[in-house]
């Protein structure tokens, strides 16, 4: 499928034709047609959420760190971390580019001298009014086409597919079927 733009369309040129996705469905993703779906979408999220957060000199991810940090005050590294679902090595390199941007500071905590404090700076309340608004007009890319009601059912439904895929991702992975190997095929 195409997208299609009143380019396309000379006897309506004032308004758009909505685009459909550009990314074909292979016949193996038939069997997964909301992954499939899930994948594209957050495909295009991530893409517009980081054109929207480059002239901010932000990488995606680092706005996450911020909010936490914004809403929760100083924080351990290790807490970052499991906030946000994240590793060591990812959240080492987003503090560090953070820190390099003046918007955060690092310190030995008090407590703990293994550990390091994360905090915002004075710097970073102006960054934190540019990010509510990519967020806000991230948000607005997202749904503007949906009721509220429609919002509010995605919401649902995407918290029910977030809470199925943590059940699934905190299952042992011996309790998974191994997959098929051509060992496993026989011919009489």
């Amino acid at each position: 499928m195409s997208r299609t733009t009143n380019r396309d369309t000379p006897s309506r040129p004032h308004q758009e034709t909505p685009a459909t996705s550009s990314v074909p469905v292979p016949a193996v993703a038939q069997a997964g047609p909301v992954s499939h779906a899930i994948f594209r979408v957050a495909r295009l999220h991530r893409m517009i959420a980081g054109q929207l957060l480059r002239p901010l000199g932000l990488h995606l991810g680092q706005e996450l760190v911020m909010m936490h940090l914004w809403e929760l005050g100083p924080q351990r590294q290790t807490d970052l971390v499991r906030l946000l679902d994240s590793d060591a090595a990812t959240m080492t390199r987003s503090i560090k580019r953070l820190e390099n941007a003046g918007f955060v500071r690092r310190r030995p905590s008090p407590d703990d001298k293994r550990a390091t404090i994360i905090e915002p700076t004075a710097a970073s309340q102006a960054l934190r009014r540019e990010v509510e608004r990519i967020w806000a007009e991230l948000e607005g890319a997202s749904t503007d086409d949906l009721t509220p009601d429609q919002q509010a059912e995605a919401l649902h439904t995407l918290q029910r597919i977030e809470d199925s895929l943590a059940r699934a991702a905190t299952r042992s992975p011996e309790a998974a079927p191994a997959p098929a190997t051509d060992a496993d095929a026989t011919t009489d």
